[in-house]
């Protein structure tokens, strides 16, 4: 199989289970997912509030032209934009940081990301190192008021904790996003998933590139952190790769506790695990085949 249909094939499982990529930028009316976390995002690319009569924090901002509908989803709520006190970013690529730049103006929120992502968020250029940069065409616009993050931070306001988790690998920035939920007596484990796909562009290697050597490794000790996190909620930056829908599709008749599934982080680390593998194969079999072509 060639490299390109691998990827291909990978990459509609991950952005077209529920919804083609065409629709990442369509409506989505907002909802709660437990306790004081509502999806706020677009019908392809996640966002979640989490509030608190002291301030709000807001995970990713979606595509450039989500603002607009995030915005208007938080108001929906009953909530204040400008009561928005840090955006935090899964990944710096258009379709889930696009947006941030937009609702950092709005809110006058601080923007929180790993030192990689933080420094692409806070100029506009992408890594270097990033395996998607040949296909990466929509420009980020800079991002005010950034700073980062270590690993393993705890990102306070008011009652609200939520820790970071460096998760790289589908970028070098990423980051994973752990807090508490409580919705009458139940306290839920709540994790906002980066992307774990071992997805780039035709000239990246995921075993072993120049401008990422350390891109297989750090993927697979992502997928491991991801996998080993108390996780009773599951938000995947694209929302269908974490069955977010067919969760949703049940809470008319069991209410938020349709979002619980104890074992989504596990599978949705398995399938990346699962991506990482087909990839190397692929990679060593298209090695394979230029070491026996003749030389020209």
């Amino acid at each position: 199989m060639q490299r390109s249909l691998v990827f291909a094939l990978m990459f509609a499982g991950l952005a077209g289970r529920a919804h083609a990529q065409a629709d990442w930028d369509g409506p989505q009316a907002p909802f709660a997912l437990f306790g004081n976390s509502y999806y706020v995002g677009t019908a392809g690319l996640s966002s979640v509030l989490i509030t608190s009569p002291q301030g709000h924090i807001l995970i990713d901002g979606a595509g450039p032209q989500a603002p607009a509908a995030i915005a208007e989803h938080i108001r929906a709520l009953g909530f204040k934009v400008e009561d928005i006190q840090y955006i935090l970013n899964s990944h710096p690529h258009f379709d889930h940081a696009g947006g941030i730049a937009a609702l950092q103006k709005m809110s006058g929120a601080t923007v929180l990301a790993s030192a990689r992502a933080e420094q692409v968020l806070r100029t506009g250029r992408t890594s270097p190192g990033d395996p998607q940069l040949g296909i990466l065409t929509t420009p980020l616009a800079a991002v005010a008021r950034t700073r980062a993050v270590a690993d393993g931070e705890v990102v306070r306001v008011g009652p609200l904790a939520v820790t970071a988790h460096y998760t790289p690998g589908h970028t070098e920035g990423g980051t994973s996003w752990t807090w508490q939920s409580t919705e009458g007596a139940t306290t839920a484990h709540m994790v906002y998933a980066d992307s774990l796909t071992a997805y780039a562009d035709r000239t990246f290697r995921y075993g072993g590139d120049p401008r990422y050597p350390r891109a297989r490794a750090d993927l697979e000790r992502s997928i491991a952190t991801v996998a080993a996190l108390p996780c009773d909620i599951l938000v995947t930056a694209h929302p269908e790769a974490g069955d977010l829908w067919q969760r949703k599709a049940r809470q008319p008749a069991r209410g938020n506790a349709a979002f619980i599934d104890r074992q989504a982080c596990r599978t949705y680390a398995e399938q990346a695990r699962q991506r990482l593998a087909a990839v190397l194969a692929e990679e060593a079999a298209q090695a394979g085949k230029a070491a026996q072509e003749p030389s020209r």
